[in-house]
């Protein structure tokens, strides 16, 4: 039987995988006791446990240093995760080489 931990591990460690063959220059690291990857020790993108959040979907998440600004001056910040198909794997993996131009 799967459970929420499962999935939820399940999806942080594919998300390690696209961020760390997107961008081998960011640095896996702790932040708030969670998945995140920084550059130059500044947090660029990051993963909110859903289950330690008590919450019913994970985060995926950048912080102001990743490069995402959209010359329509709206973009978007976070993203609810409840699994990755391959179309989010897509996104997520775009959104990473994008984050560290």
């Amino acid at each position: 039987m799967s459970t929420k931990a499962d999935g939820d591990r399940a999806v942080a460690e594919r998300i390690h995988v696209l961020v760390t063959t997107n961008a081998p220059e960011l640095a896996p690291k702790l932040w708030y006791g969670q998945p995140a990857y920084a550059r130059k020790g500044k947090v660029v993108c990051f993963l909110r446990s859903g289950q330690d959040d008590q919450e019913r979907y994970s985060t995926f998440g950048f912080t102001p240093e990743a490069n995402l600004d959209d010359e329509r001056g709206l973009w978007p910040t976070s993203y609810a995760v409840i699994e990755l198909t391959d179309d989010a794997e897509q996104v997520i993996a775009e959104l990473v080489q994008q984050a560290v131009r």
